[in-house]
C-alpha cells in the first residue's frame, strides 16, 4: 500500500507537519498489526520548486506537458498517480488553505477538467490556531472530488500558534489514530467502489458540461476516449453504489449542470 502525504507549511516542525507525522506513525503501526506493508511518503510542498500558476490556460488548451513553468509539479503529479491513498494537509490562513496548498490546486486545475484519480482515496486535514477549519476543508474537498478522488473523511485540529508536543499527543493522538484507521481501511477495502452521492453528482455535472465543449478540445477528447460520455456511464469507474442513490444523484446533477456558468 502506497500512501502519499502532502503538507504545505513553511514551518518544518509546525502543527501541520507534526499532526501528519502522528497519522503516518499510526498508519505504519496499523500495517504492522495487519502484516500488510505500507509505504508512507511525506512531502512538504513549501520546500519544493512550485512556481505560481500564471492562469495562461496552456494546460487546458494544449495539455499539461506544454506548461511554461518547468518545476516539480510533474513529479508531484507522478507521485499522486502512484499512490493509492493521499493525505492533503494545510494550515489555515485567513480562513482558507494557505497559498502553497492553493497554488498546487491551481497548478493541477486541468485535472478538474480531466479527472485522473478515480480509484484512489484521500483524507483531508487542516490545522488552525484558533478558528474554523471548515472553509479550508471545503476548498480541498471540492478540488479533490472534481479530480476523481474518493474522500474518506476530513478533520480539523485546533492547536494554537504552536502546540507543545506533549500536549498535542495527549489531546490529538486518538484523533490522529482515527484518521489513519479510516484511510487504511478505505484503501484496503477499496471504498472508492462505493462513491458518495456528491461524487456521483459531480460526475454527472462534469459529464453534461464537458459534452457541450468543442469536440476539438483536449477535454472533450479525454472524456470521449474514457467512454465517459456514454449515457449508461454513471461514474468514472465501475462501482457498487446503490442504484437508487445513483439515479437520484444523476437527477440532481442534471439540474445543477443547468445552473453552472
Amino acid at each position: 500500500m502506497k500512501i502519499l502525504a502532502l503538507t504545505s507549511s513553511y514551518r518544518r516542525r509546525g502543527n501541520t507537519a507534526r499532526v501528519v507525522e502522528m497519522v503516518a506513525d499510526h498508519l505504519e503501526a496499523t500495517a504492522e498489526r495487519k502484516q500488510q506493508p505500507v509505504d508512507v511518503e511525506v512531502l512538504n510542498l513549501a520546500y519544493l520548486d512550485l512556481a505560481m500558476c500564471r492562469g495562461c490556460r496552456t494546460c487546458f488548451d494544449r495539455g499539461e506537458e506544454a506548461c511554461p513553468l518547468k518545476d516539480d509539479v510533474p513529479a508531484i503529479k507522478a507521485k499522486l498517480d502512484e499512490a493509492e491513498g493521499l493525505i492533503l494537509a494545510s494550515p489555515v490562513y485567513v480562513n482558507d488553505v494557505n497559498g502553497v496548498a492553493k497554488n498546487l490546486i491551481d497548478r493541477l486545475a486541468y485535472v478538474c477538467h480531466r479527472p485522473a484519480f478515480a480509484g484512489k482515496c484521500a483524507y483531508l486535514v487542516a490545522t488552525v490556531a484558533d478558528g474554523p477549519t471548515g472553509f479550508a476543508l471545503f476548498t480541498m474537498n471540492q478540488a479533490l472530488r472534481s479530480w476523481g478522488y474518493h474522500i474518506v473523511g476530513q478533520t480539523g485540529f485546533k492547536m494554537g500558534a504552536l502546540m507543545d508536543q506533549e500536549e498535542m499527543e495527549e489531546r490529538y493522538q486518538a484523533q490522529a489514530a482515527e484518521v489513519a484507521a479510516d484511510l487504511y481501511r478505505a484503501v484496503s477495502e477499496r471504498a472508492f467502489l462505493r462513491p458518495s452521492f456528491l461524487s456521483l453528482m459531480t460526475f454527472r455535472i462534469q459529464q453534461l458540461s464537458w459534452r457541450e465543449v468543442s469536440p476539438d478540445s483536449l477535454d472533450y477528447a479525454y472524456w470521449e476516449e474514457k467512454g465517459w460520455f456514454d449515457p449508461d456511464r454513471t461514474f468514472y469507474i465501475d462501482h457498487r453504489a446503490n442504484p437508487l442513490k445513483v439515479r437520484l444523484a444523476r437527477l440532481v446533477g442534471r439540474t445543477m449542470a443547468g445552473s453552472v456558468t
